[in-house]
């Protein structure tokens, strides 16, 4: 019998205390006073005879596509495993360190740019150990379902969509679980996929923490055993039912309840399969049925993966120079504000700076293009796929994409293998809001990723002789 081959790894990439915090607008503060919970990369390896594939899960709230391809080169050079090979995931926490728009930061860039410098190295050193650590393996996969997410896309009387709570708004609230035992059925890694925003601690909290997911991964490892991994599923219009708060009690509530499911289903998946056989009767108050569950050695499964770039559509990109000037601009009324200004003052003067350079560097990467390459990876195990793209998709398009799935389970992602851009459904490019006033594309994007993406998993799923 041959079987798949299994490893994990892990390594700690917490921030200093004093390392800039970022993902809100609406902060005051720069520096984070420390960690509430530990931040990780979690790397698992899979392969087989001929191919090894990476997985790793990382907590922050993401990073520039030239910053990511960096990272994968870096693992690649280490362990060998070719870039298209692997999966690079951040599970989009948004109290994490500030990874990305430095030029607002007035304290402590030195200590951002050092923690960036080290960064590659620590999650590289994680798919190392996961190399290392491999063992022969089986697998299985299970679904549930958890509420701790909400539509946030809130329409208003007067017109506006605000993110908020809609109740009414599409949503999905599967948890899909997949644990990896050696041939002892002693747990290595469970990977767990769930589409929610991790929004839940907010500009109002001082400590670093990988939200929510952190909290799922430590509940599975206490409940099930082995390493936990979380990837983030299409949750571009999807956030907590709870959020936006300084509060750590909540995440670490709302986390608990997701890992509690999460850790149900993986120890209600067998492995090992089991068929029933009756061996005899025995006779005691009453008649008693003796069994013995004799073990099926399951098939062994599929390992393969897919990636490519697909051509997506733009929306046109206004003046680059115009929206840098402007954002220069709003930086250094941000200085003077810090120094002087008062607290409701200095967030406004934040959120404005924010917001500019974040139009200002998609008009630095865009301008004058019409289509960009977007990064989508398939791998498949067995009778499961997860598939992934960069970005942040809404989760109508994870809904079509499982719909159309040839696959027994499938797992959407985006927030893989690359930056930042919303890609929103068609519907929402009408009603306007957030997610469509930022997104660099245009409005037929989730129609053309739902067609590439169910074109992949045909692939994958039938591969040519």
């Amino acid at each position: 019998m041959t079987y798949l081959k299994v490893g994990v790894g892990r390594s700690d990439i917490t921030p200093a205390p004093g390392t800039p915090q970022g993902g809100w607008g609406a902060q005051t503060h720069q520096r984070g006073l420390g960690a509430d919970l530990p931040l990780y990369a979690s790397a698992i390896v899979l392969s087989d005879a001929d191919k090894s594939i990476a997985i790793i899960d990382l907590d922050h709230i993401g990073f520039e596509s030239d910053f990511m391809r960096h990272v994968i080169d870096g693992i690649s050079r280490l362990t060998g495993i070719p870039s298209d090979f692997v999966r690079l995931s951040y599970n989009h926490t948004h109290s994490g360190p500030n990874t990305f728009r430095m030029e607002v930061i007035s304290e402590g860039r030195d200590m951002a740019q050092s923690y960036m410098e080290q960064l590659p190295l620590r999650i590289a050193g994680a798919v190392w150990q996961a190399q290392r650590t491999s063992v022969s393996a089986r697998c299985g996969t299970s679904e549930g379902s958890c509420d701790i997410g909400v539509n946030r896309r809130l329409k208003l009387q007067d017109g506006r969509v605000v993110i908020g709570r809609n109740w009414d708004g599409p949503i999905d609230h599967t948890v899909r679980t997949i644990r990896f035992d050696d041939l002892q059925e002693k747990p290595i890694g469970t990977i767990v996929h769930y589409a929610c925003h991790p929004t839940i601690m907010a500009w109002q909290n001082q400590f670093f923490t990988p939200d929510y997911p952190g909290v799922v991964r430590k509940v599975v490892e206490e409940q099930v055993g082995g390493l936990c991994l979380f990837l983030q599923g299409a949750s571009g219009n999807i956030g907590p039912r709870r959020g936006f708060t300084g509060d750590l009690r909540v995440y670490r509530r709302l986390g608990t309840l997701l890992g509690l499911e999460a850790a149900k289903l993986a120890i209600g998946i067998e492995t090992l399969p089991r068929r029933e056989k009756m061996t005899g009767l025995i006779e005691s108050g009453t008649t008693i049925a003796l069994y013995e569950d004799e073990p099926i050695e399951p098939e062994y499964p599929v390992l393969d993966v897919r990636f490519r770039q697909i051509k997506l559509p733009l929306k046109p990109q206004p003046d680059y120079e115009g929206l840098e000037a402007k954002a220069v601009a709003f930086r250094l009324e941000l200085e003077q504000t810090r120094k002087s200004g008062s607290e409701s003052a200095i967030q406004k003067a934040t959120a404005a700076a924010v917001q500019a350079e974040h139009a200002a560097g998609h008009a630095r990467l865009y301008a004058g293009k019409t289509h960009v390459e977007w990064p989508m990876q398939a791998i498949r195990i067995g009778s499961t796929v997860l598939l992934s793209i960069a970005g942040e998709p809404f989760i109508e398009i994870g809904q079509k994409i499982v719909e159309g799935s040839p696959f027994l389970h499938t797992c959407f992602s985006g927030y893989s293998n690359g930056g930042f851009g919303y890609i929103p459904v068609r519907e929402a490019f009408a009603e306007g809001g957030y997610e469509v006033c930022t997104s660099i594309f245009a409005e037929d994007v989730a129609d053309i990723v739902v067609r590439e993406g169910l074109e992949m998993l045909r692939s994958i799923a039938d591969p040519p002789d």
